[in-house]
């Protein structure tokens, strides 16, 4: 294992600052930060590649040492205390961080299950919800999330964080092109028999439970303000919503909240056991 000491804000470790805030560089180096024990599970267990591992070498738990000689990296880096408790994001600094490798957003190699349940997200501009999004799809057996255009980063720490390790076991594809997509929308339905585009709308269109959800399926979720992109909503075999009490002030739902509601009614009629 090779390894090397850092105890001055050198190059180095200003490298690791920019993964951690700047998404330009993180795209550059094609590296992310990450610390939290069940994200760097998780990232491990599924064979995610971990570049590196920083740490205070006097301040390690028997889990952290064995995490660093057991999973082969590139380059190791012993981080003075102050160091590490500058880079952490935690209250409690993290024992224990990682710099991993992202992975190539190819839809042709994500393995779908025989009825397969697919989620879109469109311009998702909040973090937190991005992050809810992932792991309310990894709890509610989604095969795949997909995110459309412009929006927050993927990679971004609050995105990891928010998401914990749900983070490292979904697939999430990144396509800036709606070409692409509805390409592969078109070859899903002759893939799979009777396979269909849902859109969610606030307004009075079919309740979610009315709709069949047994059928091979995407998901489709809107911009947290501007909602589902038009091209997509022309392209939707059935536009549908969640029905409210008409004693509610409140007129619609936070998206991730939204789409959890959706989604578990979509395993309840699948018979899902979850």
């Amino acid at each position: 294992m090779k390894e090397t000491r850092i105890f001055s804000k050198n190059s180095t470790f200003q490298k690791f600052e920019v993964l951690k805030t700047n998404r330009n560089k993180r795209y550059r180096y094609h590296e992310f930060l990450v610390e939290g024990v069940r994200s760097l599970n998780e990232a491990v267990k599924n064979h995610w590649k971990i570049k590196s591992f920083l740490y205070d070498k006097n301040n390690l738990s028997g889990w952290a040492e064995d995490m660093i000689n057991r999973v082969e990296t590139d380059l190791n880096f012993w981080l003075a205390p102050d160091l590490m408790k500058e880079l952490s994001g935690k209250e409690e600094t993290s024992e224990l961080m990682a710099i991993i490798e992202m992975r190539e957003d190819k839809l042709d190699q994500v393995i779908l299950s025989d009825n397969p349940f697919i989620v879109l997200f469109d311009r998702p501009s909040n973090k937190g919800n991005l992050g809810t999004m992932i792991r309310s799809c990894d709890a509610l057996g989604a095969d795949m999330l997909i995110i459309t255009g412009h929006g927050v980063d993927l990679y971004d720490t609050d995105v990891v964080v928010s998401a914990m390790g749900s983070f490292f076991n979904l697939p999430v594809i990144r396509i800036s092109d709606n070409k692409t997509l509805f390409a592969y929308m078109e070859e899903l339905k002759k893939r799979y028999a009777g396979f269909i585009t849902i859109g969610t709308t606030a307004h009075n269109e079919k309740p979610i439970y009315s709709a069949n959800l047994t059928l091979p399926l995407m998901l489709m979720m809107g911009n947290e303000t501007m909602g589902l992109n038009k091209e997509f909503k022309e392209y939707c075999d059935l536009l549908c919503t969640i029905p409210m009490s008409e004693k509610s002030y409140a007129t619609s739902f936070n998206v991730s909240c939204a789409a959890s509601i959706l989604m578990y009614e979509i395993t309840r009629q699948r018979g899902r056991n979850l």
